[in-house]
């Protein structure tokens, strides 16, 4: 009977340190996409345009 008393607790227990044991993992990702963003279309791109077009697409 101790045991079917004791299986909500267990199971609330296991969603606190579940949902503790993510943000802790969160705050230490180390991974910063800001760093990693991409500024626009670098120059093989633009040396393409250009021959698609036959111009300076510029």
């Amino acid at each position: 009977m101790l045991v079917s008393r004791s299986a909500p607790l267990r199971r609330r227990l296991n969603v606190v340190m579940t949902s503790w044991h993510k943000l802790l993992n969160d705050v230490r990702d180390p991974y910063r996409p800001e760093l990693h963003y991409m500024r626009g279309p670098g120059p093989c791109w633009h040396a393409k345009q250009e021959a698609r077009v036959g111009g300076d697409a510029r």
